[in-house]
């Protein structure tokens, strides 16, 4: 068992079902409380304004997935600090709306754009029930947000097509679903399979109370295709970024022992279809 604050028992983590509505309680306590701590121990990997589709260390600069150009509507979803939505609005000069479940982590981005003087614009809101209007956006996008931390990620999937105009790119990464068949280390013993692939029993840390403080919901590929379809966009492309030999960095489970075999990033570039 864990250990909490002044000795106390802390969570406990199993695989467990948890429905969308606790998962929504205890993701925004959990980014709430962590938000200071997570920006100090990765704020100089993302950077204030820079752009990073994963551990790996890809750039948009480098991949160009979203396609943006001078003028479009962008709109960041699970966006945590916006510094991937500062780094467009700078680069591309392209009007962005970064968003994030959390208050903690909408703080921690106020406070860079107080130290950058750069004024991004912020919403809290739930990636699954987006509080904007049809078709208001050309792009909506996710570095590691929102879709693994939902239990009803097809929600993320319709509401993303909702939002953009006909035409429009959605592109989001995630952990490649592979990793969920695998010990999250990152040394060696990361290399050997423990589990199923096809197990989607979400990862629960909770207390033997029932409460639920964080969760994590897995979808293998071909789930994340039929969500993606079933929403009505179309998968264009599937990148599985390898390790650039240029990053020497440990983020987790992420290393560069395991990126030399296993995928560990997966993303989807998808589009809604023009009229």
């Amino acid at each position: 068992m864990s250990q909490g604050y002044a000795g106390e028992p802390g969570p406990v983590a199993s695989r467990r079902e948890v429905d969308q509505a606790t998962t929504v309680r205890a993701q925004r306590g959990w980014w709430d409380l962590e938000a200071r701590e997570y920006q100090a121990d990765h704020g100089s990997f993302l950077g204030d304004a820079g752009f990073v589709w994963g551990p790996e260390g890809w750039t948009e600069a480098e991949l160009n997935l979203l396609g943006t150009r001078a003028g479009d509507r962008v709109l960041e979803i699970g966006g945590g600090a916006g510094q991937c939505a500062r780094w467009l609005q700078a680069e591309r000069g392209v009007q962005v709306v970064s968003t994030d479940l959390s208050r903690g982590m909408l703080d921690v981005g106020a406070e860079i754009d107080r130290r950058r003087g750069i004024p991004l614009a912020m919403a809290q809101c739930d990636a699954a029930v987006l509080p904007f209007a049809d078709e208001s956006f050309d792009h909506v996008f996710t570095s590691y947000g929102a879709v693994p931390f939902v239990a009803d990620s097809a929600a993320v999937m319709t509401e993303a097509h909702r939002v953009l105009r006909p035409g429009g790119t959605f592109v989001f990464s995630t952990t490649h679903p592979i990793r969920w068949a695998f010990p999250d280390v990152p040394g060696e013993d990361g290399l050997t399979a423990h589990g199923s692939y096809f197990d989607r029993t979400p990862y629960v840390e909770g207390f033997d109370d029932g409460s639920v403080t964080y969760a994590e919901h897995h979808r293998t590929l071909g789930d994340r295709v039929r969500e993606i379809t079933a929403a009505g966009l179309a998968l264009v492309d599937l990148v599985e970024p390898e390790w650039p030999e240029r990053n020497l960095q440990e983020w987790g489970g992420w290393s560069p022992t395991r990126g030399r075999v296993l995928p560990g990033t997966a993303i989807f570039v998808c589009v809604r279809p023009a009229r």
